[in-house]
């Protein structure tokens, strides 16, 4: 599927909320990257988007970056160290088994929202929201 085919089926808006509502009860940070290229290796790909986004720069380490290449047909999760100590990667391929389903009946803006939920959900029991926390990361779904 064409990238720009994807990005206009989706709900941008919805997207950014259920980022915000699942980041509400957490001290950790959620991104949803979109990005035009082939990517042969989302993880590889995903781990250079955090990168780039800075996003191992957050308080607890506790980022969390999904990542969507339409071009290939190629999604990722990748998770900063605190996350990922905890999570790891059978925890990641669970949430993509729970996305596919969606994702082949072009259900895209669900697939993310639930993606969005289930690392809300890990992330609220593990770093729950601190009296001083503050939102450190933009909401945006980022498109490339």
């Amino acid at each position: 599927m064409k990238a720009k085919e994807f990005i206009k089926q989706l709900d941008l808006e919805r997207i950014k909320q259920a980022i915000a509502a699942a980041e509400e009860k957490s001290s950790g940070e959620i991104r949803v990257v979109i990005t035009r290229k082939k990517v042969s290796d989302p993880l590889d790909e995903a781990r250079k988007e955090f990168a780039r986004l800075k996003m191992y720069k957050t308080r607890d380490r506790n980022g969390v970056l999904i990542l969507f290449a339409p071009e290939t047909q190629n999604f990722a999760v990748w998770g900063d160290v605190a996350v990922d100590e905890i999570c790891g990667t059978e925890y990641w391929r669970g949430i993509i088994e729970l996305m596919t389903p969606l994702l082949k009946e072009k259900k895209f803006t669900e697939a993310i929202i639930l993606a969005v939920e289930k690392v809300g959900a890990v992330l609220t029991e593990h770093f729950p929201k601190k009296p001083d926390d503050t939102n450190e990361l933009s909401d945006d779904v980022v498109v490339r």
